[in-house]
């Protein structure tokens, strides 16, 4: 699989990136660990070499998941993951970096985020000064390569960049939902910025597996995700329809649409969450479709007739 450059870095990353949020286990329902360990191995086996986690998935499960799954092949991986808003202050910060350096049985991280801007979830409100501080330190040290800011404002990313180098953004961003496209990504593509897109598959509405009276257990996030609610979750599914006709006639399936989708937006690349092995292997063959500009305007359209009804606000779930 073909890589592309992280932001300024030499970092290279796979257009399509394995997520591990469900590896955790927390606010999913029916994951079993050795599941996890085999898609996160299938992943490297077809070609992705770039694996997203984060110090909240599951407490650190998610992060010792990885570890297990493939420490004994790590310097063939970029490992990227996130520092919660809870630990924010300057020496919170380099005691959550160790803990997941322990976790991931590595002496660095290629890519660490701040998870969520200061104050989310009633988390104590920091000063990003003293947390990017706090990262350039850890870069100094060389325990982490490049900083990320995740679930940011354009203004806030601007804010971060004026204390050290971001070299990446991560948004929820997809076919469904575009909130990153109003602003922050004309704000990344000028100064070099890679956007990493969360929930590339719209968690899973975007293959098609989800059926009009779908419901979710009440412990399962999605439960709260808005595009599987009232309006949203009808117009999604008269996408779909439009989109079936598309996929069929490449011979690809409607996650490859719109993993193919995402990743030919500009400096984009997506983050695929999976649950087994199969899914992790329809994922990474969207990195080998083309799309033509007639074929992304028409997707585009379609996925308009979801969008362009939402709200303002840019926050995927109803928490």
């Amino acid at each position: 699989m073909q890589t592309r450059q992280l932001g300024t870095t030499t970092i290279q990353v796979t257009p399509i990136l394995m997520g591990t949020w469900q590896a955790g286990k927390s606010r999913w329902v029916g994951i079993e660990d050795q599941d996890s360990i085999a898609a996160i191995r299938a992943a490297v086996d077809a070609g992705i070499t770039t694996i997203d986690t984060a110090e909240i998935y599951g407490e650190g499960h998610s992060e010792k998941i990885v570890a297990e799954a493939v420490s004994d092949i790590r310097d063939r991986l970029v490992y990227v993951t996130k520092v919660f808003p809870t630990h924010l202050q300057h020496g919170q910060v380099l005691t959550a970096c160790e803990n997941s350096l322990r976790n991931l049985q590595t002496d660095h991280i290629d890519l660490y985020f701040i998870h969520w801007p200061s104050g989310a979830f009633d988390s104590k409100v920091v000063p990003i000064e003293e947390t990017m501080t706090a990262l350039l330190k850890l870069k100094e040290q060389g325990k982490i390569r490049a900083i990320g800011v995740s679930n940011f404002s354009q203004a806030q990313l601007a804010e971060a960049a004026n204390y050290g180098r971001i070299d990446s953004l991560q948004v929820p961003y997809s076919l469904f939902w575009r909130y990153v496209e109003q602003e922050a990504q004309a704000y990344c593509i000028e100064h070099q910025i890679t956007i990493f897109a969360y929930s590339p598959l719209a968690q899973g509405l975007l293959t098609g597996k989800f059926g009009p009276q779908h419901q979710f257990d009440s412990a399962d996030n999605r439960a709260s995700n808005k595009l599987f609610q009232g309006e949203n979750y009808e117009r999604a599914q008269a996408a779909l329809s439009q989109l079936r006709p598309i996929a069929e006639r490449k011979g690809i399936t409607l996650a490859q649409l719109a993993l193919a989708w995402i990743t030919a937006q500009p400096q984009t690349v997506a983050i695929a969450g999976a649950r087994n092995a199969v899914q992790v292997q329809d994922n990474a063959q969207a990195a080998q479709v083309t799309l033509s500009e007639s074929e992304r305007s028409a997707i585009d359209e379609i996925g308009r007739g979801v969008t362009d009804h939402l709200d303002d606000n840019p926050l995927l779930w109803n928490f």
